[in-house]
């Protein structure tokens, strides 16, 4: 399959990788190209930055979420139909899990056999630039570092140093962007201010940021470089193909928990029957969801309805089963608690309820004082604490979505904490999380069902029906 392509990376967080994709993504929709967005790694907040600047969903490639062998087909997948791929990569281009490079943006960048365009912030340095290129260029075999961009030049002096200083490296320089304070993204505790929280002044942001990659970067040879990369082989991903389930060790839906026969999922729900609702919590403050997971649901038979906690006052109609994710609840919690008739109705609801991080909150008694749900027998409080990180979890209980002794791959982030919680869902080396019951699967950690489709089969057959 012929996907022209390129990852855009920097040395170090910081040096301007986000401005840089989603203005790029914005330009090239501006030509009227089709662009297909995507991120290396478990972030949420730039994939609804890349989804404005394209106009498609934004998709997340995580090797360690999804495992690797499902990076190409999730590409692929969101690759579909378009003229071209840009792809942000997460932290440096080197730093993936723990002290390894597995996961990293190199890492994905050899999966995609797609070139890399580094964006180095050069602020504070000229000729010194280019022995940080050339060092990246030959660090590690097999990534291919295809050109620069100079991000926060101070003056066209600056910029004809750094450019004269990097002829040496043979690695051109494909844009230049001077300090632009207009441009910069709003942010806070955990970083990026989400775009659906910014509403219209999001939209006309990343329309300042594709007007500024325009005006700075040669976006002809920057397509001349995504076209440089190789036909890919495989089969693009899809969820109906993913809940096409095989035996063995990584058996999906009835036959995951104990290695049984395997379950096929057609048309309508999963294991036949109506087709059950599912509703998926949206609006400012649940605004994080990887974009397989809705096409999941569908896949195993259900009907995603989306509702809004800070504004409807009752879940939509038949709803069968609930899906809380992640986002900033924290920031909203006068509003989510003034909402009675929803917290009653999610109080009461006897179908299973999948939660994850801004979903574990929401269900716990209280947030900072402010009642909520109350499903979840816990108390959730801000700290000044980060934690974040990669978790091979092990569950200990069983949920509508986990199975004790089941192994997952997660993701944390989050500056909350959970008092009271005494019956947790998940254990790792160290530490544990969550909390299940016959219910609720409800947990700090984030999964990515692209890398267990059983999870959308478990919650689909668990949903009540009409």
């Amino acid at each position: 399959m012929v996907v022209p392509r390129l990852v855009v990376a920097a040395p170090s967080s910081g040096s301007g990788k986000t401005t840089v994709a989603t203005g790029l993504m914005a330009a090239l929709r501006a030509r009227g190209l089709a662009v297909s967005p995507h991120k290396v790694g478990p972030d949420y907040i730039d994939p609804g930055y890349h989804a404005l600047a394209s106009g498609r969903p934004g998709r997340n490639l995580d090797p360690w979420l999804t495992d690797e062998s499902r990076v190409l087909p999730l590409f692929l997948h969101g690759a579909a139909g378009c003229d071209v791929a840009v792809v942000e990569g997460v932290m440096g281009l080197f730093d993936g899990r723990g002290d390894t490079g597995f996961a990293s943006t190199a890492h994905v960048a050899r999966l995609l056999s797609a070139p890399v365009v580094l964006v180095v912030d050069a602020s504070g340095q000229s000729r010194s630039v280019a022995a940080m290129v050339h060092g990246f260029a030959t660090f590690e075999p097999g990534v291919r570092l295809g050109g620069v961009i100079l991000n926060r030049v101070a003056s066209d002096r600056h910029e004809a140093l750094c450019r004269t200083a990097l002829e040496a490296t043979g690695i051109p320089v494909l844009g230049a962007l001077r300090r632009d304070d207009a441009v910069m993204t709003p942010s806070r505790h955990l970083g990026l201010i989400p775009a659906a929280e910014r509403g219209a002044d999001a939209v006309s942001a990343v329309d300042r940021l594709g007007a500024l990659i325009a005006a700075s970067c040669d976006l002809d040879a920057l397509l001349r470089l995504a076209s440089s990369a190789p036909p890919l082989p495989g089969t693009p991903w899809s969820a109906a193909d993913a809940l096409a389930i095989t035996s063995g060790p990584e058996a999906f839906a009835r036959g995951t928990a104990d290695g049984g026969a395997a379950v096929r999922v057609g048309p309508g729900r999963a294991g036949g029957g109506a087709r059950p609702v599912v509703a998926v919590a949206g609006g400012a403050a649940f605004t994080f969801s990887y974009a397989e997971h809705t096409e999941l649901l569908e896949a195993a038979g259900a009907e995603v309805a989306v509702f809004d906690p800070l504004r409807d006052e009752a879940l939509p109609e038949g709803a069968g089963a609930l899906v809380i994710g992640g986002g900033f609840p924290e920031m909203h919690a006068a509003e989510l608690a003034a909402n009675a008739p929803l917290l009653a109705e999610v109080a009461a609801f006897d179908g299973p309820i999948a939660a994850e991080c801004a979903g574990l909150l929401y269900l716990c008694e209280e947030i900072d004082g402010r009642a909520m749900a109350g499903r979840v027998p816990g108390r959730a409080r801000m700290t000044g604490r980060l934690t974040l990180g990669y978790r091979e979890a092990v569950a200990v209980t069983d949920s509508p979505l986990t199975r004790a002794g089941e192994r997952f791959h997660g993701h944390e982030f989050h500056r909350t904490a959970v008092d009271g919680a005494h019956a947790p869902l998940f254990r790792w080396r160290d530490g544990a999380d969550g909390y299940g019951d016959a219910r609720v699967t409800a947990s700090y950690l984030h999964l990515h069902w692209a890398g267990r489709p059983d999870l959308a089969h478990r919650l689909v057959s668990a949903a009540r029906t009409p």
